[in-house]
């Protein structure tokens, strides 16, 4: 090596060690202004908490996130109904961006417990965490423009306030239309595990949950008395076996390994006791657990469905919207996220996560670009396991600033050597 090459080389080597060393510092900053901030934070959740608001009517959250955001210097992009994006402008403008999502909304859950600052509104409930999702967002948001302000921050970040994820059809596809996922190098988000200890952060590579989608049988036949059933085509019978009989098939016709689980949630037929109904409804939830099953489910549903309705001499008229795919995790972004819990926190904070069977509309993010979705401790260390989906659900709120640190700390973890 000539001793030109030598110098030029020695001078890439000093200028890729500084960048790191800035880097690694701006790592330190964040983690000190979420601290700094924790009360703030706290502050914020529990408005959110008090104030939930349901699918698609995220109105006043909407504004709320926003001042807060333009109370940064930011400048949120609203969406049409509800949501709002907004970037916060890195050194760099020829990286591509970075993408921090919350989800906003509600569920029409009452809340059951007796906090000072349970939900306000009667019949609605962040009984699903969102509330903590945002807060974490904005915390992130917080220690990313103290960072972008000292020129730490090399590239943009954009943060991603999506509402109904609850409902389908989902918020995210409506964010992606808008345009939101262009131009993204990756993007990540959390949710809330009540089953894993606060301080603690469960990952995993390739599928975390499952494609998640509504179905709905419409039955009609000839209906009449019961002491007649030879001349009718018994509905109600028909019903029953469809009920039992097409879970149990898909679970035969299809590989054990993709998690096929077909679950009624809602059953109605017929207002007599004495009567036959002519016609008769079915609502349930279909789970696959990898997207080739996913894919296959309808077609074979359908199949199974037909013969059976045949058997008994009724119409049956199968609706299966398709939801949401199952979040699967890219590797290397999974990495990132370890590396940046490791950094903030040590090793011994990522826990393994298993895949669950719920869904999540994160997943159409990922069939648009790489990303990962971490779980987020918020158990109590020797404290009650809470549940999703229940009235009663608490948290751990140290979890707030530890997510708003991960978040934060994966973007600046984006532009470093993984180690």
């Amino acid at each position: 090596m000539t001793s030109t090459s030598a110098m030029q080389t020695g001078a890439e080597s000093r200028a890729a060690a500084e960048s790191r060393a800035a880097l690694l510092g701006a790592d330190g900053l964040l983690r000190t202004v979420i601290e700094q901030r924790s009360e703030e934070l706290r502050a914020i959740r529990r408005h959110l908490h008090a104030h939930p608001e349901p699918s698609h009517a995220e109105h006043a959250t909407t504004a709320y996130i926003a001042e807060r955001l333009e109370a940064l210097g930011l400048d949120p992009v609203l969406m049409p109904r509800t949501g709002l994006h907004c970037d916060i402008p890195g050194a760099d403008a020829g990286l591509a961006p970075v993408g921090l999502r919350a989800d906003m909304d509600a569920l029409a859950i009452p809340e059951l417990t007796d906090l000072p600052y349970r939900s306000r509104v009667d019949g609605v409930s962040h009984a699903c965490g969102h509330d903590v999702h945002m807060a974490a967002v904005l915390g992130a948001a917080m220690a990313l423009t103290e960072a972008a302000s000292r020129g730490l921050l090399p590239r943009t970040v954009r943060l991603v306030f999506q509402p109904s994820e609850e409902r389908h059809p989902c918020g995210a596809l409506e964010m992606i239309e808008a345009g939101v996922a262009e131009g993204l190098d990756s993007i990540f988000a959390l949710h809330c595990d009540p089953g894993v200890d606060v301080g603690h952060v469960g990952l995993k590579p390739g599928p975390i949950t499952s494609a998640t989608d509504p179905v709905r049988i419409d039955l009609s036949g000839h209906g009449g008395h019961t002491s007649r059933p030879h001349l009718t085509q018994d509905l109600v019978y028909a019903m029953g076996q469809i009920i039992t009989q097409l879970p149990a098939a898909l679970t035969r016709r299809m590989d054990p390994r993709s998690g096929v689980n077909l679950t009624w949630g809602s059953v109605h037929a017929g207002s007599a006791f004495n009567a036959i109904p002519s016609s008769g409804t079915l609502e349930g939830t279909l789970r696959c657990l990898d997207h080739e099953a996913w894919d296959r489910a309808e077609e074979l549903m359908e199949t199974i469905v037909a013969d059976i309705a045949h058997a008994w001499g009724v119409r049956a008229d199968v609706r299966h919207d398709r939801g949401v795919p199952p979040v699967s995790n890219d590797p290397l972004s999974v990495r990132l996220l370890e590396d940046a819990v490791t950094s903030a926190y040590g090793r011994d904070r990522v826990d393994s996560a298993r895949q669950s069977l719920g869904g999540e509309d994160f997943a159409w993010y990922l069939e648009k670009v790489p990303g990962a979705l971490a779980r987020l401790g918020t158990r109590a260390p020797g404290g009650r396991t809470y549940d999703l989906h229940m009235g009663d659900f608490e948290i751990d709120e140290r979890a707030i600033g530890i997510g708003a640190a991960l978040l934060a700390g994966v973007c600046v973890h984006r532009d470093l050597p993984l180690g």
